[in-house]
């Protein structure tokens, strides 16, 4: 079921980007698009039962298997976790980017609809 909501927030923010004339609700749904991406790899990285991939449990002794079991039985896979941070500073650039890139044109054209923006050709 989470993973339908990931596609769920997915589909919304394709829905914005593709037929939505305003620039401002584009650049949002992209970043819809980016965050469902990211809470999906999130989702990824969680294993039931699974082990820290840090943690080798054929060299842990008897008592400190049981004390440490709890955290091992419910730890998740770290590599997703640094993906998503890269991919979150990553798409806070492409944000600023897309921003800077509305704000000149609204600067030039005095309008954030596509529509008229392709009619003006100036």
């Amino acid at each position: 079921m989470p993973y339908a909501f990931c596609f769920l927030l997915f589909v919304i923010g394709l829905y914005c980007a593709v037929v939505k004339k305003n620039m401002v609700k584009i650049v949002i749904g992209i970043m819809v698009m980016e965050y469902a991406v990211n809470l999906f790899l999130i989702m990824l990285g969680y294993r039931f039962g699974g082990v820290a991939p840090v943690v080798d449990r054929e060299f842990l002794d008897a008592e400190t298997q049981q004390v440490t079991a709890g955290f091992l039985n419910s730890a998740v896979d770290p590599l997703p976790q640094a993906l998503v941070l890269t991919a979150i500073v990553i798409s806070l650039g492409s944000l600023a980017l897309m921003i800077s890139i509305c704000i000149r044109t609204y600067g030039k054209y005095g309008t954030f609809d596509i529509t008229e923006i392709r009619r003006l050709k100036g």
